[in-house]
């Protein structure tokens, strides 16, 4: 178990790194979906046989979602609006990658804190969750682009779904159907909204609205 969770890990950390010193779109989604990719896997990678069938179809569930479904909605709406790069973030890329290291080291501590209390093997898994969570916060509220903010959000919950994979040995079913529900409802309505904002203003920086103000 230890080699395949290793890799796991590994990647979820190197791609939070690539999305936020990043700027062409597609690179992003792809990074997204290769997370939601691997992250669905952990509770099998993570408990193995010790999960019923009921959470096995939740896995699947979510790496088909957060792997393919998202991804391809994404790219689509990319395609339609002509939207490639993020240009002029709020923060810069070498800026957001210096944060982000910072933010790794704080989410190592915080691993340590909780792990030692819940169990000490789980530490690295709460380190690259709480390390993702930081990187889906930094992606929409550094990013001006509507589409980029859309990717920020589901790479939070990919953290979300990771905390709560390494924190409990079985997930509550509904509690995770609920997250996925939530995340699905949220691109669509997010993507409808990116759409129209790019229609209207022939753009997709959110600080377009400004101008919409009474």
């Amino acid at each position: 178990m230890t080699l395949p969770l290793d890799t796991i890990l590994a990647v979820g950390l190197v791609s939070g790194f690539a999305m936020l010193g990043n700027s062409r779109i597609g690179v992003l989604i792809r990074w997204m979906a290769l997370q939601g990719l691997l992250f669905g896997a952990l509770p099998i990678v993570l408990h193995g046989w010790a999960l019923n069938e009921r959470v096995w179809v939740l896995a699947i569930i979510s790496i088909v979602l957060k792997g393919i479904v998202f991804p391809r909605i994404l790219l689509r709406l990319r395609r339609r609006t002509n939207f490639r790069r993020e240009v002029e973030p709020y923060l810069g890329f070498l800026g957001s990658l210096l944060v982000a290291v910072g933010a790794l080291a704080i989410s190592a501590w915080l691993a340590w804190r909780i792990g030692s209390a819940i169990a000490p093997e789980f530490s690295r898994t709460l380190t690259v969750a709480f390390f993702t969570i930081a990187v889906g916060v930094l992606l929409i509220v550094t990013r001006k682009k509507a589409l980029t903010q859309v990717i920020g959000y589901l790479v939070l919950e990919n953290g979300i779904y990771v905390f709560g994979v390494g924190a409990v040995v079985e997930i509550p079913a509904l509690i995770e159907l609920g997250i996925l529900l939530d995340a699905f409802v949220a691109v669509f309505v997010m993507g409808i909204a990116a759409y129209d904002i790019n229609r209207e203003f022939a753009d997709m920086d959110v600080d377009k609205l400004n101008v919409l103000k009474g």
